[in-house]
């Protein structure tokens, strides 16, 4: 990415006041002049989503970041909400629907269960990838590159010390300096 590309920091939490994680990854994000960290749940939790506004924020910046915990496998639901009403036909997908292409997805992610539980047949019953799967096949869908994820698992067993390393991955990775795809 050039020094000029500019991050959109998707924040999808439904309790940022209670997350540990999630909180640390935000203000972070929050510090490059080049990222805009967008909180769905501070904007949307009792009103419409503004898709006009929505739309313009995603025309304006280079890369999508979704930064999520992973609820009940999936996206939280206010996330599925904005990808629904957004990401619609004629911008981001079908005729005219070319907003979001050659943009770059990387999703940031959290788990409470440890990475070994993300296994076939395991606690979580399938790998994370499998979970993720979606986001991945949206971004082919919409033409977008899609980065590898950026996944920070048992956060319920996470030490300020892993905390730190991992909010230092997450600086480098929204500095540029840590993009990869997939």
């Amino acid at each position: 990415m050039s020094p000029t590309s500019r991050t959109l920091v998707v924040l999808a939490h439904p309790d940022l006041a209670e997350s540990r994680v999630n909180a640390a990854l935000a203000a972070v994000g929050a510090v490059p002049e080049t990222v805009t960290v967008h909180d769905l749940h501070a904007l949307y939790r009792d009103q419409p989503i503004d898709v006009d506004a929505e739309q313009s924020l995603l025309r304006s910046h280079d890369r999508v970041v979704l930064q999520f915990p992973i609820h009940w496998f999936a996206v939280p639901a206010l996330l599925k909400q904005w990808l629904d009403e957004v990401w619609t036909i004629g911008f981001a997908y079908g005729p005219g629907g070319e907003a979001l292409h050659g943009k770059t997805l990387q999703v940031v992610v959290s788990t409470g269960m440890k990475a070994e539980e993300y296994v076939l047949g395991g606690r979580a019953f399938r790998p994370l990838e499998d979970l993720l799967s979606p986001l991945e096949a949206t971004a082919a869908f919409t033409g977008m590159r899609y980065a590898t994820p950026l996944v920070l698992h048992g956060t319920r067993w996470t030490t300020e010390t892993d905390l730190n390393a991992h909010v230092q991955r997450y600086q480098h990775l929204l500095t540029d300096q840590g993009v990869s795809a997939a």
